[in-house]
């Protein structure tokens, strides 16, 4: 199927192809390319991840003219050499003999109105400027992490979607950056096989978070900083604080749980979470596009706006591949810190939405209790994650300032 050019960017390893601009760029540099080359990269993406045969390809990028299958091998070479290999060793193009080729590395396909839409929010609403970096974790995996702000710095855990730079102008995430940034520096990451990190991996663990974690405050410079987990990363942020407890200023757990689904003694609930998980591996929706507002309509099923749930439909698409939202999604299944719990010994606040359909507000309030002097703050909503409008979302920021600054308070003895 081909796609009008003026709708779609692609996004791929440090690459991104911009159909509307007609170019090809790596991390923001341009990359020259002749005309039936980039065609030639666009018709693979486009169908990435399948075998487009030689007569398909030269059809599609020489549609009116009969050509040699060696001009077709000639773009080959040429996107070979411009593209170089992945991170992994292995190349974005596989050769299958005798047959045609195949585009073997995850793509994101992004919306352009989405692209537009990012553009114009971040001009209106975040004027400071994020600034994305580098890091190698120990088993040579490339973490993407973006700070802004200044102050304290408050240290946000990776989750299964995420992307910095889409997100940056996200209704879903903007004001978790623009409203905590006030006094305070936000240090954010994507998580392996995630948005802007490297995405072809095979560890997808909790011990692997856990190191990608410790990774990108070292490479930040952080010495202590407040540390807040949402989601699966919470269990992240509950390893890496007893871990490294004189790191860790403050503990801030949303929407928390340290058990996953397997370790929860409700088989009907696994069984629904395994069917859910085969839905996402055959690629439902991509012939079922409401597959991705059945998953919206788990993370944020109350209040979203139109243009709140197109967001975080296109963000399911950008941030992750199938394929490896299915392993995040089985790992945060196998999750079991429960043992961990009483061994917290950080300043640590649990915020739970009571209406929460992706982690139970059960297991947060486990959390809580295990967690000595742990504070727990339920909050009046359906949300996974709370959206800027809903009154949940000042109740948060309220108490999580109060938390900050009383444990500041306590911790310095003044």
């Amino acid at each position: 199927m081909t796609i009008d050019s003026t709708n779609i960017v692609y996004e791929f390893g440090p690459f991104r192809l911009e159909l509307n601009e007609h170019r090809l760029l790596r991390e923001g540099h341009s990359i020259p390319l002749t005309g039936k080359a980039f065609d030639t990269l666009r018709v693979l993406l486009e169908r990435h991840g399948t075998l487009v045969s030689k007569q398909d390809l030269m059809t599609a990028v020489w549609p009116s003219t009969q050509v040699e299958e060696n001009n077709l091998d000639r773009n080959i070479s040429a996107l070979r050499k411009a593209l170089g290999g992945q991170a992994s060793g292995k190349p974005f193009i596989e050769t299958v003999p005798r047959a045609g080729y195949r585009f073997i590395a995850p793509v994101a396909g992004i919306p352009l109105t989405a692209m537009n839409r990012r553009a114009e929010d971040r001009a209106k609403e975040m004027s400071p400027r994020q600034e994305i970096r580098f890091c190698l974790t120990p088993d040579n995996v490339r973490i993407a992490y973006a700070t802004v702000g200044s102050g304290h710095p408050i240290v946000r855990v990776a989750n299964c979607f995420n992307h910095l730079d889409f997100e940056w102008g996200s209704p879903i995430w903007r004001h978790w950056v623009r409203d905590l940034a006030k006094g305070h520096s936000i240090v954010r990451y994507d998580g392996r096989g995630n948005g802007l990190s490297e995405r072809d991996v095979e560890d997808f663990s909790l011990a692997a978070w856990v190191q990608d974690l410790e990774t990108v405050v070292d490479a930040a410079g952080l010495d202590t900083f407040a540390l807040m987990g949402h989601s699966q990363g919470s269990a992240v942020a509950i390893v890496y604080a007893v871990r490294h407890p004189e790191r860790v200023s403050h503990l801030i757990l949303c929407g928390a749980y340290s058990r996953g689904a397997c370790h929860r003694e409700k088989p009907d609930l696994l069984e629904a979470r395994r069917a859910l998980e085969k839905l996402v591996e055959l690629n439902f929706g991509e012939s079922n596009p409401s597959f991705f507002q059945l998953v919206t309509s788990f993370y944020i099923p109350e209040g979203a706006t139109p243009e709140e749930q197109d967001w975080f439909k296109d963000l399911q698409l950008i941030s992750v591949s199938s394929a490896n939202l299915v392993k995040f999604m089985r790992a945060c299944d196998e999750i079991d810190v429960r043992a961990l719990l009483p061994k917290v010994s950080v300043p640590t606040i649990v915020f739970h939405s009571d209406g929460d359909r992706v982690a139970p507000p059960e297991e947060g309030r486990i959390v809580a209790t295990e967690i000595s002097n742990a504070r727990f703050v339920p909050l009046s909503s359906g949300n996974h994650f709370l959206l800027s409008e809903e009154p949940a979302w000042k109740s948060f920021r309220e108490e999580l300032a109060s938390f900050l600054k009383s444990t500041d308070l306590s911790r310095t003895g003044t």
